[in-house]
């Protein structure tokens, strides 16, 4: 976990104002974390700006980049390109605590903040649910609407007849309906 370390921003020198950063991110960084990855060939470039305040620091981190992915239809292998903005207030407190993803509060005592957490989330969140590579050829991209869940079943589960609704929650919807 040294390795980690490597993302520390050591912020107790800097004087109040903004400070830029920049982070070459490889696949190496994603296998620190020893977690299976459902992407490979990791290559993304991060830009951080950090405005110190007396009183808190605020970090955007801009992240850039590609991986690899296998297509959910033709199992073909392809790179996607990703990109994602993040803001984080970082404020100082007793101790550590990430329990509010916008605002992470340190403990008064640390003089350096590891963005590697927040890095990783913001690939791994910005990772297409539906991976679909761009060369599927229009039969497969047809195929996949076809089969791709639509409005109309919410519409349809809407206008259900009554007749069909189990008598015990009947009474609950006339409750429903009278307010």
């Amino acid at each position: 976990m040294d390795k980690i370390r490597n993302y520390d921003i050591a912020f107790s020198g800097l004087k109040n104002g903004k400070h830029d950063f920049v982070f070459e991110i490889k696949q190496e960084f994603f296998d620190l974390f020893e977690i299976e990855q459902e992407f490979d060939n990791a290559a993304f470039q991060v830009n951080v700006k950090l405005d110190k305040y007396s009183t808190f620091l605020e970090f955007v981190l801009q992240i850039h980049g590609t991986v690899d992915l296998i297509c959910d239809i033709s199992s073909e292998q392809y790179s996607q390109s990703i990109e994602n903005r993040m803001k984080v207030l970082v404020k100082f407190g007793e101790e550590y605590d990430d329990s509010n993803e916008e605002i992470i509060t340190i403990p008064h005592h640390d003089s350096n903040f590891n963005i590697a957490q927040l890095i990783y989330e913001g690939v791994v969140l910005s990772i297409p649910m539906k991976k679909l590579s761009p060369n599927l050829s229009q039969e497969d991209l047809d195929l996949v609407e076809q089969y791709s869940p639509t409005e109309d079943i919410e519409e349809e589960e809407e206008e259900q007849d009554d007749s069909e609704i189990d008598p015990r929650w009947a009474i609950l919807n006339q409750l429903k309906d009278k307010n």
